[in-house]
C-alpha cells in the first residue's frame, strides 16, 4: 500500500486501505455499514461498522468531525467523518496500521489544528450565531435564563457564548434580565 510521510512516520490514507479490503477475497462479500450517531449545526459523530459475509460484526469505530474545523468541513463534515471513521474500522482489522491506527488523512487533520490554533479559534468563533435582540435566537436564550433563573450568571453565559456571540450592550441587558427574574422570584417566594 501507498504511504505518505507526515513528520517522519509512514501513514496509509484511508482510500488505499479500502483498494486494498476490496480487493482481498478473504474479505470477498464483506459489508460497510456507515451510521450518523448525533449531528448538529456544528457537526456530528459518526459510525462505521464492518461485518462479514455471515453479517458478523468484525470491526466498528468511530469518528467525529467539527462543521468549522476545516474549510472542507464546511460544506463536507459528513463526508469526512464517515471517511475517518472508516480509516480506523478498517485499522482495526489490521489493513495499513504499520505505523499507527490513525490513518493519513486523521494525522495530517490533526497537525494542522496543532499548527494553527489560532486560526482553529477564529473558525470556531465565526460558527457561532450572532445573537441579535428581539430574533427568535434571542427569545430562546431569554427562555434558557428564565428556566434557569436559580443558577449563576456566569455560569448560564460562559454556556451560552459557547453557541452564540454576545456583545457587551446584549450581555448588559440579558444581566438586567437575569436580575430580575432573581428579584421576581424573591418577590413571589419571600423565603428565600
Amino acid at each position: 500500500m501507498k504511504t505518505i510521510n507526515i513528520k517522519g512516520k509512514e501513514y496509509v490514507t484511508v482510500n488505499e486501505r479500502l483498494i486494498y479490503f476490496r480487493s482481498q477475497d478473504q474479505y470477498a462479500n464483506w459489508q460497510i455499514h456507515e451510521d450518523v450517531v448525533s449531528i448538529d449545526d456544528n457537526g456530528g459523530i459518526f459510525k462505521v461498522t464492518i461485518c462479514d459475509q455471515d453479517g458478523v460484526v468484525r470491526a466498528m469505530a468511530h469518528a467525529q468531525e467539527d462543521k468549522g474545523s476545516s474549510y472542507i468541513n464546511k460544506t463536507s463534515f459528513l463526508e469526512n467523518g464517515f471517511t475517518s471513521a472508516l480509516g480506523r474500522a478498517l485499522g482495526y482489522l489490521g489493513i495499513g496500521i504499520d505505523v499507527s491506527i490513525a490513518s493519513a488523512d486523521e494525522v495530517n487533520i490533526a497537525v494542522k489544528k496543532q499548527d494553527n490554533p489560532k486560526k482553529q479559534t477564529a473558525v470556531a468563533e465565526s460558527a457561532k450565531i450572532k445573537l441579535i435582540e428581539d430574533s427568535d435566537n434571542w427569545k430562546k436564550v431569554l427562555n434558557y435564563l428564565a428556566a434557569n433563573a436559580n443558577k449563576d450568571y456566569k455560569g448560564l453565559i460562559d454556556t451560552l457564548r459557547t453557541k452564540y456571540t454576545i456583545n457587551s450592550t446584549l450581555n448588559s441587558k440579558l444581566k438586567k434580565y437575569k436580575e430580575e427574574l432573581e428579584l421576581k422570584d424573591i418577590f413571589v417566594n419571600p423565603s428565600k
